[in-house]
């Protein structure tokens, strides 16, 4: 009988397959943005229009991003390794931040050149009825190529390839100024073809600012909203056992989300009840966001978000096992200690299976002999039946 593969095994076939995804649709879209730049600016060149030629320089910049979407992707899709162990998603972020610093160089470019030519009067010829065409034939295109490049980017749960859907729809966006203008153009009013270049930019510029910004803060490690904070903080305190919830930390790798939380418990349960305790939480967060990646809780038998938190210097086990050797003698070998670490001082149980097996020992004694140690807090002494 054939044996299911192994989950590491699963997430890197998982992997590989978003990447054929990705790097299809983004070869489609590139070869799509190659023959409309061409197009455009041949047919800007041709017939007249400046904005025309701007937005065929405007889609080979989605070639050129097509292109680092394509190396990109290959890298941030690599399963987790020893160096990176949460993943490359970060390289993903890296390339969209790269690809929104091209836009905003390009659009700049673009932009600052045909100003000056508006501002000195340079438009004197009007545009033909083929860049009409070639404007249409663009805005269906790239309409086309953005709801399919966006629908498998959210397949894929991909911020960069989404991204790239985006950008292929401020061409179409670009591409609509130039009929607009054209057609103003034609009527009489050269200098809009002028103007719509510059407009063009704008567009781009403003894209690429964006992708840009979102990235910077994503590397910056910018936490999710109040009201998406807020919620997972309620989902939490809503669970059976967690009396607070403190210190619900979050950051964004690609488009997973990494949380770090504090839950307060009752600090007489186990550590076991503790941890179920735990992944009920997280259940119910991944049941809300299902792009959260990995939820590290940290179980707390105290609130020391508003209280002095429990000094790391009190005794330890052992430590406190000496002093009761010390005062006792050795304990019974079938007794049982528990120590609960609370309020900076350290409160005992100590667990014998009968009354036989105490040495003598006695809460009254443990309680007087202790009292004068600043760390002893409480001492319970629970005796079993035979």
């Amino acid at each position: 009988m054939e044996q299911p593969a192994s989950p590491a095994r699963q997430s890197q076939e998982a992997l590989n397959g978003e990447m054929k995804a990705a790097a299809r649709v983004t070869i489609i879209g590139m070869i799509l943005d190659a023959v409309l730049g061409v197009i455009k600016v041949i047919g800007g060149v041709l017939f007249h229009s400046q904005a025309l030629v701007v937005d065929g320089v405007h889609s080979f910049t989605d070639v050129a991003s097509d292109l680092l979407v394509l190396g990109v992707m290959r890298v941030s899709r690599q399963e987790p390794d020893e160096d990176h162990p949460y993943g490359h998603q970060r390289i993903e972020t890296f390339g969209t931040l790269l690809l929104g610093s091209i836009l905003i160089a390009v659009g700049a470019a673009l932009g600052w050149e045909y100003l000056i030519r508006l501002f000195e009067g340079g438009a004197d010829q009007v545009p033909e009825w083929p860049v009409l065409v070639a404007a249409g034939l663009s805005v269906a295109g790239k309409e086309w190529i953005y709801h399919y490049t966006r629908r498998v980017g959210q397949a894929i749960r991909s911020d960069l390839i989404i991204a790239n859907a985006w950008h292929s729809r401020t061409d179409a966006f670009s591409s609509v100024v130039v009929l607009a203008s054209t057609a103003g153009a034609m009527l009489g009013w050269v200098w809009l073809d002028l103007l719509a270049a510059v407009v063009i930019a704008l567009i781009i510029i403003h894209i690429g600012w964006k992708f840009t910004w979102d990235s910077v803060k994503e590397l910056v490690d910018t936490g999710l909203s109040v009201e998406d904070t807020e919620m997972l903080k309620s989902i939490a305190r809503e669970t059976d056992g967690v009396r607070h919830v403190h210190e619900l930390r979050s950051r964004r790798m690609g488009h997973d989300i990494l949380l770090d939380v504090h839950l307060v418990v009752r600090p007489e349960i186990s550590v076991s009840e503790g941890h179920q305790i735990g992944m009920r939480v997280v259940s119910g967060m991944r049941d809300t966001l299902d792009n959260i990646r990995d939820i590290n809780f940290h179980i707390d038998a105290e609130n020391d978000e508003d209280e002095m938190p429990t000094s790391e210097a009190l005794p330890s086990r052992q430590d406190v096992l000496q002093t009761l050797t010390r005062h006792f003698g050795e304990l019974p070998v079938d007794s049982r200690i528990r120590l609960h670490y609370l309020r900076n001082q350290v409160h005992l149980e100590l667990f014998f299976d009968s009354p036989d097996k105490t040495g003598g020992i006695t809460s009254e004694q443990v309680r007087e002999t202790l009292s004068g140690y600043p760390w002893f807090g409480s001492v319970r002494v629970w005796i079993g039946e035979d």
